[in-house]
């Protein structure tokens, strides 16, 4: 199962990071410079991109602050009993992982243009599973008809976890399964249903046609909330909704391996379907989030 592949990936790469500077502190100067920049950069890759939801989100801490505290004990211990090494490779390295871990926070896009809406969902601790300025961070929507700053995202269970477990048949093991999703701005319905059934996890081979979704036609920009659960979606199309107002609850319908809400909003211009037009950077109540971040409380206020 992939989910046990990447965490394994995301454990096995924050170990090999701490090797790495375990081993370049016990060789000559300037080898040990060379060792310890791309195990920085290693470390800052693993700690932004790395899965750690998959099995606690506070793992990805807990290996952070572990190899802040090994990274100066070797360097305060080092001794050098290895040979020299050539830095062509591990500088490349270095610069591949350090221009990685830029464009997470920069992305690919430039400067994207901005919308402001509330956080469609009022209760627990939620996770953007995928997300971010373009490419690479939202690799898997930047391919999806322009869907670039979508959002996918899951709820945080007490143990940081988005399900009981590492992976689960059963929809009711993940915390977001039939989590109420609200209105995020006031418009017109353009577009509803809710009739398809939920994947069991991972089976999503009924599609993106048969998502059970919400449009919302806001006036300037359009929005869209799909992977509804089935039977929860209480507006029809035409109707007037306001910010706040109860639409449907969080399934796993459509294109999707496990229960979320994905989101995405784009400028209404003429002529143009909606999911054709500019994309939109999605900020909830006035902060914008990448991938892996968890939508505090504290910004929802």
């Amino acid at each position: 199962m992939i989910t046990y592949l990447l965490l394994a990936l995301t454990v096995g790469l924050a170990l090999w990071s701490i090797l790495m500077v375990r081993r370049g502190t016990r060789r000559p100067f300037p080898d040990i410079v060379y060792s310890s920049l791309v195990s920085l950069a290693l470390a800052a890759f693993v700690y932004l991109y790395g899965t750690w939801v998959y099995g606690s989100i506070y793992l990805k801490y807990v290996f952070g602050g572990l190899y802040v505290c090994l990274f100066c004990y070797f360097l305060l211990r080092r001794k050098t009993d290895l040979p020299r090494r050539t830095p062509f490779v591990r500088l490349t390295f270095f610069v591949l992982l350090t221009l990685a871990v830029v464009l997470y926070f920069t992305g690919t896009t430039g400067i994207p243009r901005t919308v402001e809406l509330d956080f469609p969902m009022k209760k627990g601790r939620y996770f953007v599973l995928q997300g971010g300025k373009g490419l690479p961070s939202n690799l898997f929507h930047f391919s999806l008809r322009g869907a670039i700053y979508a959002m996918d995202i899951v709820r945080l269970n007490d143990w940081g976890n988005r399900a009981n477990t590492v992976f689960s048949k059963n929809l009711e093991d993940y915390a977001i399964f039939g989590d109420t999703v609200y209105s995020p701005c006031t418009g017109r319905i353009i577009r509803a249903n809710g009739d398809d059934p939920d994947n069991i996890p991972p089976n999503m081979k009924r599609g993106p046609k048969n998502t059970n979704a919400v449009l919302i036609d806001a006036g300037n920009y359009y929005v869209f909330m799909g992977h509804l659960k089935q039977g929860s979606v209480s507006v029809k199309e035409g109707d007037e909704v306001k910010t706040g107002q109860p639409l449907a609850c969080v399934g796993n319908s459509g294109f999707s391996t496990e229960p979320h809400l994905h989101i995405q909003v784009h400028r209404k211009e003429k002529g143009k379907a909606w999911y054709a037009s500019e994309p939109l950077y999605i900020n909830f109540n006035g902060h914008g989030y990448l991938l892996n971040e968890m939508i505090r409380k504290k910004h929802l206020k």
